[in-house]
This record gives C-alpha cells, sequence and structure tokens, in this order.
C-alpha cells in the first residue's frame, strides 16, 4: 500500500502512552519505522534502548529527554537526535499531551531495556 490514512495513536497497555505504527515492515518497507505517539501529562516512556538511529519530531506539548545523564527540555520545536544503542526516557513534563513523531533506521524495531533484556512493546514496530 502507497498511501495510507494518518490515522490517530490509541490508547495502549502502557499507561498514558496512544500510539500508532504509520509505516514498517508490515507495510513492504525493508529500512524504516514510523510511530506516531501521544503521551498524557505527567507519563514517561519506559527507559530503553533502540539498536539503530532514531529521530523523534517534537508536534505539539513540552517535556524531557533523559539521554547521558542529562535532562533536556523538549517542546514543540524540538528534533530529538537518538544515535543507537543510548539508553533514554521520553518524559512529559506538561499539562498536555506531548505528540511526536519518531522515524527509525529499523524495520522492525528492536527495543531493550537499559540492562539489555527485550523490551516487548504492545504494538507493531
Amino acid at each position: 500500500m502507497y498511501v495510507a490514512e494518518q490515522t490517530p495513536p490509541r490508547p495502549t497497555e502502557l499507561p498514558g502512552i496512544a500510539h500508532v505504527t504509520w509505516a514498517g515492515i508490515d507495510d513492504g518497507l525493508e529500512q524504516l519505522s514510523v510511530w506516531r505517539q501521544s503521551m498524557a501529562p505527567g507519563t514517561a516512556t519506559p527507559p530503553h534502548v533502540h539498536d539503530c538511529d532514531e529521530v523523534v519530531f517534537c508536534l505539539g506539548g513540552s517535556g524531557e529527554l533523559h539521554i547521558d545523564g542529562q535532562a533536556l527540555r523538549i517542546d514543540a520545536s524540538s528534533v530529538l537526535r537518538l544515535p543507537g544503542g543510548r539508553p533514554h526516557q521520553i518524559f512529559n513534563t506538561g499539562s498536555v499531551p506531548l505528540e511526536t513523531l519518531a522515524v527509525f533506521a529499523r524495520t522492525p524495531v528492536p527495543t531493550r531495556w537499559p540492562e539489555g533484556g527485550e523490551l516487548p512493546l504492545p504494538w507493531r514496530s
């Protein structure tokens, strides 16, 4: 399928995180995955690491990126450039949903806990 609808993120088993995979291996891609997410105020992703590069576009809201021992402020003007193999975590510290669009240099996207064990995700990657 070459053209798809931009369906909105749907609630997941991860509290406060809504997700939709807009493109990936199930769509015929071999090298990229694209995820759209919405995080409720006061929530965070689990700390995690990917074995590929990731670019996250912040579309709305505000929060923090925790990486390399730093807490970096993010908002709708931010682009997060996350090299593969770097543990990170994203927090919504604002009062409205944190809206993001992430592009990964791999499909499917292997996701691990920082300690190395597999982090199963409740969505297709």
